[in-house]
């Protein structure tokens, strides 16, 4: 088990514009050669977007872009013709398949906050496609299955203990609060990267939200 302090991320973005980012793996013009992927995990990006602040359109491909939002809310477009506002609780997944263009703003009055995680497909290609879940309750298994990968949403109250489920690369994201977790403490921020993860447990000393990736497979390159 690998564990990653919420002040050892990258810090990216553009302040002046609003935009504050916090990367837990290489991003961009933060290269690590040994930080690229934890298995089919590609990116775990911290945002922090101002009132009015927000990404310009921009392409992917080949990747799953998964979005958790903490606090205030989310606008999406994209060029397959989705629009939405994503809340707090809410799930969104953009996969991008051969090829999406995509905004995300801060169209409200408030601080957005929310987690973006990347994650690279079994296969590549395929059509875009997106989708909301709202108001996602605890533990409710949410499967990418272009990737072999399942999040998990876990908000465990102070001093409860709860099973981790088993997988060959068992990501540990802690939105809020403060976990045990084997010999370590994490908190708000910190994050757990566990190969060959079995019969684990944690704690929670006090009430926490956390992320939870059960990852199966790394990609296939043709």
């Amino acid at each position: 088990m690998y564990v990653q302090r919420a002040g050892q991320r990258y810090r990216g973005g553009d302040p002046a514009a609003g935009i504050e980012t916090w990367h837990a793996f290489s991003f961009s013009g933060f290269y690590d050669p040994d930080n690229v992927r934890f298995g089919p995990l590609a990116a775990c990006n911290e945002e922090r977007l101002a009132p009015g602040a927000g990404f310009a359109e921009h392409p992917h491909r080949d990747v799953e872009i998964v979005t958790w939002v903490i606090e205030g809310e989310l606008t999406h477009e994209d060029s397959t013709g989705h629009t939405a506002v994503v809340r707090a609780g809410d799930v969104q997944r953009l996969s991008a398949g051969s090829g999406v263009r995509h905004v995300e703003r801060n169209a409200g009055a408030v601080p957005l906050r929310f987690v973006q995680m990347w994650v690279t497909p079994s296969e590549p290609g395929g059509s875009p496609a997106y989708e909301v879940v709202r108001n996602v309750a605890d533990d409710a298994p949410y499967t990418l299955r272009r990737a072999e990968a399942v999040l998990h949403v876990r908000r465990p109250a102070c001093g409860a203990r709860l099973a981790l489920p088993g997988a060959p690369w068992l990501y540990v994201h802690v939105v809020r609060g403060r976990l045990a977790l084997g010999d370590e403490e994490l908190g708000e921020g910190d994050a757990a990267r566990i190969l060959d993860a079995m019969d684990m447990g944690a704690e929670a000393l006090e009430d926490a939200e956390l992320l939870l990736w059960e990852m199966h497979a790394e990609p296939r390159y043709p």
